[in-house]
């Protein structure tokens, strides 16, 4: 299956969407478990007191639920807040919140704490550049000042008016939102669903097909695909295997050679690894503390490793730092969770 194929349909009763790059899976999404607020869900909430050492303070969200706030200056327990779901809830945890909203088109993203225009830096050309700049100022006139706007790559494939109607709708979201910001927790913007991040995010450069429809998930291999995401085994090229085992402390991951267990295999199975974790925690929706046993190297190979697997973090993009080697010799990694547990979403559709 050569090109790139965007899949909509349902897997285990829930919507999902998946993205094909000859044949292999390079994104995934998949509505979260039922009762759990979804990233980019914007809510009204009700701060309560600060937690003494954590930090933060606890939000009153819609539906019994409760979020956990950093950004608590100027507000007082009791009252309203207009927050945005930054994550995934931990089981058992709070939703975490950000108060720096950021309303996602397909061409443009619109901040309303955070002015400015900014332009993707994948937008090279300069003629192009200057157009989308003047595009912009003219769709953001007269709006407040701390507002600001991003346009995003897939501006520069968009026609002039379209954009500028998106912009339009973002600016009347955001005007609505502004407008919501006192009274009890209640749902003021909901998540986008899978279909609407895959026609959103997934169309620059544009696909060869999206097909949606109820067989095209079976007939293109999603299933299959999603299956072997449940498995910790992931082979590696040349015979070597990557294992990946969540826990509730962290994401342990292996790194094994296989029979060969020659310097030389170790050296290829662990930048083979490197290169295959960033997109396998991705599509697990796996974050936090992930703690990585390559395998046996000498310490003099450990830069290149890390230069290896820091490039192919970045490639992937998403929130990663980076710590490096610890002193037993394993290499730590904190990644922002910005989805949803594969196997807990899963879980939830085949026990509900």
């Amino acid at each position: 299956m050569k090109g790139r194929v965007v899949v909509i349909g349902t897997l285990a009763g829930r919507p999902v969407a998946g993205c094909f790059v000859d044949g292999v899976l390079e994104h995934l999404a998949l509505s979260p478990p039922d009762g759990l607020p979804a990233p980019e869900a914007i809510l009204r909430g009700t701060m309560g007191r600060p937690v003494k050492g954590m930090g933060g303070a606890f939000v009153d969200l819609p539906g019994g639920l409760r979020g956990f706030l950093r950004e608590t200056a100027g507000l007082a327990p009791g009252g309203a807040v207009v927050v945005q779901v930054a994550g995934v809830a931990e089981p058992g945890k709070a939703v975490p919140l950000t108060r720096r909203l950021a309303l996602k088109g397909r061409g443009a993203i619109l901040t309303p704490d955070a002015p400015g225009l900014n332009i993707s830096r994948s937008i090279r050309e300069s003629g192009v550049r200057e157009g989308l700049q003047a595009l912009a100022e003219a769709a953001m006139a007269g709006a407040p000042g701390d507002w600001g706007l991003i346009l995003r790559s897939a501006a520069a494939l968009a026609p002039e008016d379209e954009l500028a109607a998106e912009i339009a709708a973002l600016r009347a979201l955001a005007a609505r939102i502004a407008a919501a910001g006192s009274g009890p927790p209640d749902l003021l913007h909901p998540a986008p669903d899978p279909a609407a991040v895959a026609r959103r995010d997934w169309t620059v450069p544009p696909p060869d097909l999206i097909a949606d429809d109820p067989d095209a998930v079976e007939h293109f291999g999603l299933p299959d695909a999603v299956e072997a995401l449940l498995s910790p085994e992931v082979p590696l090229p040349g015979g070597g295997s990557l294992f990946i085992e969540p826990t509730r402390a962290c994401v342990g991951v292996d790194v094994n050679t296989g029979p060969d267990t020659s310097p030389a295999a170790a050296a290829k199975a662990n930048l083979a690894a490197a290169r295959a974790l960033p997109r396998q925690l991705r599509l697990r929706g796996l974050g936090g503390l992930v703690v990585i046993d390559f395998a046996p190297l000498p310490r003099r190979d450990r830069g290149a490793l890390d230069q290896a697997l820091r490039a192919a973090f970045r490639r992937d993009g998403g929130e990663a730092v980076l710590a490096g080697f610890t002193a037993t010799g394993a290499y730590e990694v904190q990644r922002r969770r910005d989805g949803v547990p594969l196997a807990q979403a899963l879980a939830s559709s085949r026990t509900g």
